[in-house]
């Protein structure tokens, strides 16, 4: 399991100009499973998603589509970890 910290590398008005193209890459996400949960962070200097995906190599080959990626609008910090405590509700995550 991966957490993927999105900082953003240029004002938000550049981020607006990308940001459905992102939503469209991260909704293909979603539909293919590669991930749980996304969102920005407060201050708004970038985002989240937590990933399933089972290696740093596919992980990296689906981040190459994100939009912000290709178009060199965010850095990404890719950091693996392996869940071993989890809420009731979060226990697949453990599988």
């Amino acid at each position: 399991m991966f957490i993927i910290n999105l900082t953003y590398k240029t004002e938000l008005e550049n981020i607006e100009r990308f940001l459905d193209k992102h939503i469209e890459f991260l909704n293909e996400q979603y539909e293919l499973g590669n991930f749980l949960a996304s969102g920005a962070k407060l201050p708004r200097t970038g985002g989240i998603i937590l990933s399933n995906v089972k290696s740093k190599f596919e992980l990296e080959s689906i981040i190459e589509k994100d939009p912000f990626k290709i178009n060199d609008l965010a850095d990404y910090e890719m950091i693996e970890f392996i869940p071993s405590k989890t809420s009731n509700e979060l226990t697949f995550l453990m599988e």
